[in-house]
């Protein structure tokens, strides 16, 4: 069973400052920053963190090596990641002094890949596998439609929110996972008041500090996990490991609940750290978590 992450890879620089910018505000960083990031780069490393065995699908541009060399540091397979000509994605993220966080987001190299590569990394895909995508990349519909007509499993994750893209790809989609932000966006954008009613075998719904809740439609069920007590240092990519870790356990045989529970400590320790893919912590740390 393999999870291919059809994922953004981004540059991430973080950027300290007393708090987040207003509209027309000039602000003094205290400090700088620079990360290896991305929706799909955070997702695929929490997963690998989690246990599981992760095929990274993706691009960076002629700045991107370094950006290779981090996901191999963090065991993440890189044999389907494509160098472009253009310039690697990246973000800049602005850090408030009580962890909150502003980004502005750059797609590069994530939305300039093409479909026939994407179909090319995605034929070998089958029934026991798992396809992960974020609303980062071009060609989301094409890699759901052919995952789905091959009989693997298919998780969205319906950030950046754009109500186009997460109504194209829903038909195709097992598993969808958004914030509490999101899911109300969504519904207004459908005119649904039911989340059962999108068709969906289940959905992750997180509630930042609060703490998250697992729609399963299949069995009826819904299963809930109150947030973990911690200081916040920075936020980013807190819904990126939550996902990763909590679709890393169930595609190991982990029960809604206990993967639930899992992801739910792992997201928890990441917004003790600074950072975003090199701050997602590994399995031991998050089982230990907390002391």
């Amino acid at each position: 069973m393999t999870i291919y992450n059809f994922g953004s890879i981004n540059a991430d620089y973080f950027y300290q400052v007393p708090h987040i910018p207003a509209p027309g505000e000039t602000l003094a960083a205290t400090d700088l920053d620079q990360g290896l990031g991305g929706k799909g780069a955070n997702q695929s490393v929490a997963m690998v963190q989690a246990g599981a065995d992760v095929l990274h699908l993706g691009a960076v541009g002629r700045d991107g090596d370094w950006l290779l060399d981090r996901l191999g540091a963090l065991g993440v397979a890189r044999d389907s990641i494509v160098r472009l000509s253009c310039a690697s994605g990246h973000a800049i993220i602005t850090v408030a002094a009580d962890g909150e966080n502003a980004i502005t987001l750059y797609s590069g190299a994530n939305t300039a890949m093409s479909e026939a590569q994407l179909t090319q990394w995605l034929a070998p895909i089958g029934a026991a596998d798992w396809l992960v995508m974020q609303n980062e990349t071009a060609h989301q519909l094409h890699a759901a439609r052919m995952a789905r007509a091959q009989a693997a499993r298919v998780v969205y994750s319906a950030a950046p929110f754009e109500a186009k893209a997460v109504a194209e790809v829903l038909p195709f989609v097992n598993i969808l996972c958004a914030n509490e932000h999101e899911v109300k966006a969504l519904q207004q954008a459908l005119r649904i008041s039911s989340l059962a009613s999108l068709g969906l075998d289940g959905m992750l719904i997180t509630y930042g500090a609060k703490g998250a809740a697992y729609h399963d439609f299949s069995a009826d069920q819904v299963f809930e996990v109150a947030g973990i007590s911690v200081i916040p240092v920075d936020t980013t990519g807190a819904g990126d490991t939550f996902c990763g870790y909590f679709i890393g356990r169930l595609s190991l045989g982990d029960d809604p609940q206990t993967a639930l529970s899992c992801a739910n400590r792992a997201a928890a320790l990441k917004v003790t750290r600074s950072g975003t893919a090199d701050a997602i912590p590994n399995l031991q740390e998050v089982m230990e978590f907390p002391p």
